[in-house]
């Protein structure tokens, strides 16, 4: 009889989130017109890419490039590695870059700017790719303002972690956020794992294994900050933990999301709060 109970225990759970796991995956077929789309990726790549051709040129001009084809030349040469190392530092910083000296002289808006900032066209090009493969499916899932929240938050607390743990380097990049987006969709999988074949272990698995081969060229890369790499996963996979799309029958017999923001704005206040701690404590803890 026990085990008979146990079973439907497990049949039931497993139910329950195959239909949640469903529900997730097609919520975004609910909506109508532009909120069907996921807008807010599109919206961080394109002006991610426009700051990115202004910081270009602003550099080309830098190293001495000043007609358009000067400008273009210069933009295809450092397009892999950067050759002019100095003019690109000094233009990343004037737009923003994390600097640790300016952000302790009270440039604090430097722990959010560096997100839409890249140092060339093999950097912007391989995080706006990654971006739109994974921001078009994780905003259909989580919804506009719930991306967008994990998205600049683990973005945020990748910078921190930079500038606590690699003060020296002067640091740009989406990765960090990036890496935010895959945390949040690995407590996804983690918590459906049930609706995967296997009970998920193989998507996990190879999400670990797409996360470890990314920090693993930072071993082997110069200029790759992994420090912002990690602050940004585990960041992600804090936040994910909170408002990953949790589906569950309501009194009326209605699929709705527990963890929607309607639901857990109080939450949504305190992580906000919290990234703002943990910028202080790190502000005050380098100071030391």
């Amino acid at each position: 009889m026990r085990n008979t109970l146990q079973a439907n225990d497990v049949a039931l759970s497993r139910l329950r989130t195959r239909a949640s796991y469903q529900a997730a995956l097609n919520r975004y077929r609910t909506l109508k017109g532009i909120t069907r789309i996921s807008w807010v990726t599109w919206l961080l790549v394109g002006s991610t890419i426009i700051v990115w051709c202004i910081t270009a040129t602003a550099a080309a001009q830098a190293a001495g490039a000043h007609d358009l084809r000067a400008i273009l030349l210069n933009i295809v040469n450092n397009a892999v590695d950067v050759h002019d190392n100095d003019a690109l530092t000094n233009t990343l910083i004037a737009f923003g870059a994390k600097d640790n000296d300016l952000i302790l002289r009270g440039q604090y808006w430097r722990f959010i700017t560096p997100i839409f900032l890249h140092a060339n066209v093999l950097h912007v090009g391989l995080n706006m790719l990654n971006l739109v493969v994974l921001g078009v499916f994780l905003e259909r899932l989580l919804g506009h303002v719930r991306f967008l929240l994990i998205y600049l938050l683990t973005g945020i607390v990748s910078i921190i972690a930079s500038f606590y743990f690699a003060p020296q380097q002067v640091s740009v990049g989406a990765s960090g956020a990036i890496f935010g987006l895959v945390g949040a969709y690995s407590i996804f999988v983690l918590v459906h794992r049930r609706a995967f074949p296997r009970g998920g272990i193989p998507a996990l698995l190879w999400l670990v294994i797409i996360v470890g081969l990314n920090l693993s060229i930072g071993l082997f890369v110069q200029n790759v900050d992994n420090y912002a790499h990690m602050g940004g996963l585990f960041s992600g996979c804090l936040l994910g933990w909170c408002f990953t799309p949790l589906y569950r029958l309501s009194d009326t017999n209605v699929l709705i999301d527990k963890h929607a923001l309607s639901r857990r704005w109080p939450l949504a206040l305190l992580t906000i709060l919290g990234t703002l701690v943990i910028a202080i404590l790190a502000l005050y803890f380098i100071k030391l």
